[in-house]
């Protein structure tokens, strides 16, 4: 069974194209921090498939990361500093995973690429 991570991106908020960058980053570690070792070990065999998808406000992305914690989904939630663009504490993306594709698929089927 394949394995991937999934970051999601908030369009709301206008962010520069270095800035999504970072943020997805950001997003990609911290989540990664949190999985299981046996599936990251898989998903890093596997080539680390990452898939960048976008929300349109807050409340998508948190719906989703409310989904995710009940399919017991790793996932972390990156709130910005605020040293550049945004406000402080803004929350900019949600990194879901590495876990099992089709158990993500469940959360984040229905997106679209950013």
């Amino acid at each position: 069974m394949e394995t991937k991570q999934v970051i999601l991106v908030r369009t709301d908020l206008d962010m520069s194209i270095g800035k999504v960058a970072a943020q997805c980053a950001h997003g990609s570690l911290s989540a990664m921090r949190k999985a299981d070792k046996n599936i990251i070990t898989k998903w890093e065999k596997e080539g680390e498939k990452k898939v960048v998808l976008k929300v349109s406000s807050l409340d998508e992305l948190l719906e989703i990361k409310k989904k995710c914690d009940e399919l017991k989904i790793p996932n972390a939630l990156i709130y910005d500093a605020g040293k550049t663009e945004l406000e402080p504490g803004t929350i900019t993306v949600l990194g879901i995973g590495p876990d099992y594709s089709d158990k993500i698929d469940k959360v984040t089927g229905n997106l679209k690429m950013l």
